[in-house]
């Protein structure tokens, strides 16, 4: 563990995971302010950006079965789902590792950033929205249904059009994801910097 390597070069201490996530999470306030808002509330525009996608797949899937019918009640979810969604991701796999100490090599946090934009919120909504808006279209007849044998096949060209569209999506979710992992990479550089410095051995006095 990165941090806990750190401290032992300082104080030639071993501590454990708890202790040195807790003397992070005490230096947090010792931060920039603009390092506190981006580490707490980053992730929500990341999330914010995936329930917009939601919302975009929902309008192409509803144009493309002609469905009319429950504009709030498929669009609520779709929003709200991939929003939820996405901030959990980013939260257990980039804010979450880092605020502990459990993470400290730069590559895998961008990459962790990138696929959480990609997947949370360029994915998911997508996957989320065939089969709410199938649903709509079957229980409305907007659209005809596949017959048996070529259900797959049917849903995969009717999505083939609506995945070309979404492609700036899922590109700008990967460059928002990186973009924002790094610059929370660079806040928990400050924080280690702060903790396991002379400043963040007078805490433990």
């Amino acid at each position: 563990m990165s941090a806990s390597t750190q401290k032992d070069s300082v104080t030639g201490k071993t501590l454990t995971r708890a202790v040195i996530a807790e003397m992070l999470t005490k230096n947090f306030e010792r931060l920039p302010d603009i390092d506190q808002k981006l580490f707490l509330y980053g992730p929500m525009y990341l999330a914010g950006n995936g329930g917009l996608a939601g919302l975009i797949c929902n309008s192409l899937y509803r144009r493309a079965l002609n469905v009319t019918q429950a504009a709030v009640t498929s669009s609520l979810p779709m929003a709200v789902v991939p929003f939820i969604t996405t901030f959990a991701l980013y939260s257990a796999a980039v804010s979450s590792p880092l605020l502990s100490g459990d993470i400290n090599c730069p590559s895998c946090v961008l990459l962790r950033g990138a696929l959480v934009g990609v997947l949370g919120g360029g994915v998911y909504p997508i996957i989320l929205a065939l089969p709410v808006n199938v649903g709509l279209a079957s229980r409305y007849n907007t659209a005809p249904m596949p017959e048996k044998g070529n259900v797959i096949r049917h849903w995969v060209d009717l999505s083939r059009p609506i995945l070309r569209k979404m492609r700036a999506v899922l590109v700008l979710q990967a460059l928002f994801g990186t973009y924002l992992s790094s610059r929370n990479y660079e806040t928990y550089t400050k924080l280690a910097q702060i903790t396991f410095s002379s400043g963040g051995e007078n805490l433990e006095g």
